[in-house]
Formats: structure tokens, sequence, C-alpha cells
């Protein structure tokens, strides 16, 4: 029971979240809370296997409609087992690793900020990098409203509306080098590969599918150095390797979240020794929850003595610099309140 009582949590804090984004998943997250028969399904995937994001993009893969009715997918995962289990076994092997390439939008001010601080071009060392699509911030365009906007590189334009004092980037920073570490590193030009991350884009997002298109063709031009492995075993030797090309920054988005609580603390103070020592810097993009050292950082309600969370934010990732809060930021780019 306390597994279930876990799903049903875990899938009303998603269709919360995804509500203002996806009416689909959303309504999808809200009819599994009600429905016994999926959540007894879902219950004996492994822990880290039910996400709804992993869970949906599975069935989609498999031909559930999207958008579409709640009845498709529930009958699809009902009848899966008597079908030899495609869907599970999709679950099992594959993994939601979209590296969302929007986020560069609210990534770039602070990649611009450490670079204007340093004496060297930046080498970019993504934890978690999939296919290492965040890993060319410098190969797109930005439009900030109402506050800014940067161009000159000729590729793709990312929009991000933003709030509060944004320190205005002025130029894209030098890229020396570009690597990442990763369980699962993903080669974008096996069309196979390709196909499923465009199936792990929200279904109502068109624009960010045309976007990943994009960005795909952009590493497959030129790709990075990705790492096989665990972060926490990878990262400092990465940090030494990255180190001969430039100003190193360690930086990561909606990664974290997939550790269990002693890997996140073990993370946090790994990279801090490392920005301690001067071996890097640290960008971070996660949810709140996360990395609480760095929500602790958030500007402080003082009714309650925590950081205060406006109701707008309550779904937003915070984004850090060496562990400092420095703004809210949407899940996929779209929007970040500068904080003061």
């Amino acid at each position: 029971m306390e597994v279930r009582a876990g799903v049903v949590e875990q899938y009303s804090d998603f269709a919360t979240y995804a509500r203002a984004d996806s009416p689909c998943l959303a309504a999808w997250a809200t009819e599994v809370v009600d429905d016994p028969d999926v959540v007894a399904w879902l219950s004996e995937l492994p822990a880290l296997k039910r996400q709804p994001n992993l869970v949906f993009a599975a069935a989609r893969w498999h031909g559930v409609p999207a958008p579409g009715p709640y009845a498709g997918l529930r009958e699809a995962l009902l009848a899966d087992d008597r079908s030899g289990g495609p869907i599970r076994e999709t679950i099992r092997t594959r993994r939601t690793q979209t590296n969302e390439v929007g986020r560069l939008a609210t990534l770039l001010p602070a990649f611009a900020q450490i670079a204007a601080e340093a004496t060297r071009p930046l080498a970019l060392l993504e934890v978690g990098a999939s296919a290492g699509l965040c890993l060319y911030p410098d190969r797109y365009e930005y439009d900030w409203p109402p506050v800014a906007a940067l161009g000159g590189s000729g590729g793709p334009r990312l929009r991000c509306v933003v709030d509060g004092p944004l320190p205005e980037p002025t130029a894209c920073p030098e890229i020396a080098w570009r690597g990442g570490v990763d369980l699962n590193p993903l080669d974008v030009a096996d069309p196979d590969t390709l196909a499923w991350l465009e199936t792990l884009v929200w279904p109502e997002h068109d624009d960010r599918r045309a976007l990943l298109t994009a960005a795909a063709e952009v590493v497959v031009a030129d790709p990075p150095t990705l790492v096989r492995g665990d972060l926490l075993v990878e990262l400092p030797a990465l940090v030494d390797v990255a180190a001969r090309h430039g100003e190193v920054v360690v930086f990561h988005s909606a990664v974290v979240a997939y550790l269990v609580a002693e890997e996140r603390a073990a993370y946090d103070e790994m990279v801090r020794g490392l920005v301690a020592e001067g071996r890097c810097r640290w960008v971070s993009n996660e949810g709140r929850g996360v990395l609480p050292s760095v929500t602790a950082t958030l500007p402080t309600d003082p009714l309650r003595g925590g950081p205060a969370v406006p109701p707008e934010h309550e779904g937003s990732f915070v984004l850090g610099i060496d562990g400092r809060a420095v703004a809210w930021t949407h899940p996929h780019g779209r929007a970040m309140t500068w904080l003061g």
C-alpha cells in the first residue's frame, strides 16, 4: 500500500506541474490518481521507472495517441502484459534524457556572468549530458523580453520571458571545450535515438520538437567529448581534463533529481569542494527540492523563516551559480525571474 500511495502522490504532483504546459499529460496523470488498476500496474515497476514522463512516453512510443483520451492510455497499459509487455520493456530499457535545449535561454546569462569574470575561454562540462545538446550555448540566438536580446550566431532563436534585474549578456561566451558525463550517453546521429527523444517531448510542443531536430544537427556536426560513467566517480578527473582547455564550468539541468538523497548530498559536497579549491565554477538548474543547500539561499519568507516561494514558482527550477540561487526558471526555459 505504501508503494501505491507513493505512485498516487507522484502522479498528482506531476498533474499540477504539467497543467500549464501539457493539458493532455496533466489530464492523464489526474486520471491515473483515481484509477486503482493503473496505479497497481505502475506499482510493479522499479521505483525509478514509475516517473510519468517515462511511462507516458513509452505508451506513446507504442502507439497511444497524444493528445488523446485517457481511455487509450489505460487500455494500452492494462493490456500490455497480455501482449508480451512491450510498453513495460520500453520503460525498463529507456530513460528520460531530453536535455531540453530551450533551457539554454536560462543558462546562458549564468555562463556569460562567469565568462565576464574569467581570464580564459570556458570549458563546459555537463553532468548528465545525455546527447550533449546543451553544450552549445554559442550556437543559438536569444530573446529575453522585455529586457534584452542577443544575436550574431546565425543559429536557432530561443525565447525566454524575463522578470527581474537580469544582467544583460552582451555576447555569447567563447567556448574552448565541450564535454560531459552520463550513465548512458546518446548519439543523436542514430535515428532510433532521435525518435525516442522526440517522443519524450510533450505532445503539444511542436516547437520543442523542431528545436530538438535543429540541436541534433549542431551536435552531429561538432560532437562533444562524452564519457560513460557515474558522475560521482568520473567528475573530478573530467574537471582536470576540461581545465587544460579553459575556465571549467560544471553544469546540469534536471539531472540531480534522478539521484537518491544520499547521492545528491554526496554530489553537493563534492562539487562545492571543487569550487572551493578553485578547480571549477558551478551552474545548477534543478527543482527547488533537489539541492536544499542552493534553495536555502533564496530570499527568506519572514513569516515562515524559510525560503520564500511565490505561488507562480511552485513548479519552477532554481538556477544557482556556485551554490547561490540567482533565479527562478521555467523547466523548459520559457521564462525566468532573476533575483535582486
